[in-house]
């Protein structure tokens, strides 16, 4: 057997010879809190492997020592150097070749997984024989390429399948969902799942002793991969991937799908090398480009919060759509929240919403209860007092608001905050006769709360830095992503989005027919078209943006937004430009010969993009990938554009302005590039 490692040098990875014969290769990547499969890594391995296979021990156990998890996939910021070199393809075989060669070592090899799993290391641990992952909640396996714009390629998508069958493979590689350790157990991907403190003595006895595989995941997995089933199956897969995304838009999934279809029943070299040739392609798309962009975007936005908040109870004030979801989603979240109103049949509404959210997020029926007991309905506002955060979620009325403060604030405790949720009220309305402005700031969230990723904190010039930070690290408990912004009136997500729904509802009045100017917006690549989205959003508080951002962007309201009916608010009422039902959108039929006007693009995505580059201008952000971000989680701007800024930069900013003059020859004013064109960010080569 072995007698060593004697000679290797290695930074990362740390062999033990047990006495049992059994080798364990613990990963802990030097000089960083999580395990990433670096090139640095991977030679490593590679070196290890070489080493075992000329003398087998008994048997090969993979863990981490890292304690926030397993292997959090390959390192993406490496990848982006490879792609700008152009050499993704030998980075790609490189991990491949090292993958099989732990596949084809002639012991048995077991991946002990506790914590993350993604991505490379989910991949690794396909090439092992056998999979041991803890029982504890922060266990996630999964692939999660193609959220990125491409898919698994050291081996991921040529190993998965055949392991637990077609169905189940595709379904985790095409939608990138994690998964926990028994769901994983499930579907076969793991064979054994134990308490922590177990894992590494399983893997080592799984490596001594092995295990059969149930008679029915290998017909399975056998089955769903014969040439009858792919052609079968592919299409079908095809069809539930296009009732999401489109493939011009997205091009991995169907990629992922036209390499299974065309290989998945060939021996493994063929299916690894079917695979790298794909990869590759996807990895030079602006999608694969912008996707990647987006995932450093979301580290950036998550390092905003970090640090302690110091909130354990929040008081919500305002049980409508807004405030009673916020309530809610905090609830779910660990704090405890009291939610007042003025009387109890607007509380009662909403905290019966609440439950149908425990309902659906809460699988285990013995913890909802704990759940639900963190919601207090308080009808007298007691829990004010007590509140570490107060969220207010009224009427959009600054006097209103304002008369709530002077009775809120001397009931709160010196060190609580106060927020607003308004959606447009510039701040500097707001904090006057305020006792302690350093304390008050915006917490814009956006509806629907439990869907919706971002949260603007706003701004006022009298607002503390440790309040932003407290709030930021609130927004990153809730699981949201903070982004700072000025207090300008609409802030960032408002003042953007407001121009294009403005445009939408002028069109429409033009007697453009709704449906074509939300097939538009979609093709463009917006996840819901502006007059589903007004309806979506409320005619009504449509019209409460407009009043306070019009004026402000000297644009003119549609009639149609100017006097909005009770009964008649969007999808909240079952009627507002569309019918509603089931929560669905019934539109009408459009003439088969109706034709869409050229410029219809044009004139929805370019008011948009004139007023990001506006904000950009007078500072509501700090920079141009805050921006990108923010119009992204806030508003679904298409993300394989990349943002406001990384479409224009890749369109052209001379040419997107000369766009607008042909528009505001055609339409009016309201097309005049806005100042900021001229901004040298917006002409940085894209990346």
């Amino acid at each position: 057997m072995l007698s060593g490692f004697d000679g290797l040098r290695l930074a990362h990875w740390h062999p033990e010879i047990r006495d049992d014969g059994v080798v364990v290769l613990n990963l802990d990547r030097q000089d960083a809190n999580v395990n990433a499969m670096s090139q640095d890594v991977l030679l490593e391995l590679g070196d290890l492997i070489e080493r075992i296979a000329i003398d087998p021990p008994k048997g090969v156990v993979i863990q981490s020592v890292k304690k926030a998890g397993f292997i959090a996939g390959a390192d993406l910021k490496e990848f982006q150097e490879f792609d700008r070199r152009g050499t993704v393809n030998d980075a790609i075989r490189r991990g491949q070749v090292t993958y099989q060669k732990l596949a084809e070592l002639p012991c048995p090899t077991v991946a002990a997984i506790h914590g993350h799993c993604l991505g490379g290391g989910t991949e690794l641990a396909l090439a092992c024989r056998y999979r041991v992952a803890s029982s504890d909640s922060s266990t996630r396996i999964g692939l999660p390429e193609t959220q990125l714009g491409i898919f698994p390629g050291w081996g991921g998508s040529a190993r998965l399948p055949q392991l637990v069958g077609a169905p189940a493979a595709m379904d985790m590689m095409l939608t990138g969902r994690t998964l926990s350790a028994s769901a994983a157990r499930n579907i076969g991907l793991v064979d054994k799942v134990v308490a922590p403190a177990l894992l590494l003595d399983t893997a080592v006895a799984l490596a001594l002793k092995g295990t059969t595989r149930p008679f029915k995941q290998r017909a399975t997995a056998w089955a769903t991969n014969t040439w009858p089933a792919r052609k079968l199956l592919a299409p079908q897969m095809a069809k539930q991937v296009a009732r999401k995304a489109r493939k011009e838009h997205y091009p991995a999934p169907y990629a992922l799908i036209s390499t299974w279809e065309r290989t998945g029943g060939k021996p493994v070299q063929a299916r690894l090398d079917a695979e790298r040739r794909a990869v590759v392609k996807l990895a030079s798309t602006p999608t694969a480009r912008n996707l990647i962009r987006i995932f450093f975007l979301t580290e950036r936005l998550k390092a905003l919060g970090g640090g302690d908040h110091g909130i354990h109870h929040v008081h919500v004030v305002g049980a409508g759509v807004m405030g009673g979801d916020i309530a809610a989603w905090s609830a779910y979240k660990g704090f405890n929240v009291t939610l007042q109103d003025r009387e109890q049949r607007f509380i009662d509404p909403a905290m019966q919403r609440a439950q149908t959210l425990f309902e659906k997020k809460v699988r285990d029926e013995s913890k909802r209860p704990a759940v639900a007991a963190r919601l207090q309905a308080d009808l007298a506002g007691a829990g004010a007092a007590q509140a570490d955060l107060v969220i207010e979620a009224i009427i959009e009325n600054p006097q209103a608001k304002r008369d709530l403060y002077q009775t809120l604030e001397p009931n709160m405790k010196a060190d609580a905050l106060l927020t607003t949720n308004t959606s447009s009220i510039p701040l500097i309305e707001l904090r006057d006769h305020i006792q302690r402005p350093a304390q008050f700031a915006g917490l814009h969230y956006f509806n629907p709360v439990a869907q919706m990723p971002l949260v603007e904190i706003i701004h006022h010039d009298g607002m503390a830095p440790e309040t932003e930070r407290r709030l930021a690290a609130f927004c990153k408990a809730l699981g949201k992503f903070p982004v700072p912004v000025a207090g300008t009136p609409g802030f960032l997500v408002n003042r953007v989005l407001f121009p294009y729904m403005l445009e939408a509802a002028t069109a429409y009045a033009e007697g453009i027919p709704g449906p074509v100017i939300d097939k538009a917006a979609v093709k463009f690549g917006m996840p819901m078209g502006p007059i589903e989205l007004l309806d979506t959003v409320g005619l009504d508080v449509a019209a409460g943006v407009g009043e306070e951002l019009a004026p402000f962007l000297g644009l003119q309201i549609p009639a149609a937004l100017q006097t909005v009916e009770q009964g008649k608010r969007g999808k909240k009422d079952g009627q507002g430009i569309y019918t509603w039902e089931n929560g669905r959108a019934k539109k009408p039929e459009v003439a088969k010969d109706y034709q869409a006007p050229g410029d219809l693009e044009d004139r929805l995505i370019l008011p948009l993009l004139n007023e990001a580059v506006a904000c950009l201008h007078d500072g509501v952000v700090a920079d141009a990938d805050l921006l990108d971000a923010g119009v992204i989680f806030g508003t679904g701007f298409a993300p394989f554009r990349g943002g406001p800024v990384q479409y224009i930069r890749a369109t052209g900013a001379d040419v997107l302005v000369e766009r607008l003059k042909v528009l505001q020859q055609r339409h009016g004013d309201r097309f005049s590039p806005r100042p900021g064109w001229d901004n040298p960010a917006l002409r940085e080569p894209v990346v």
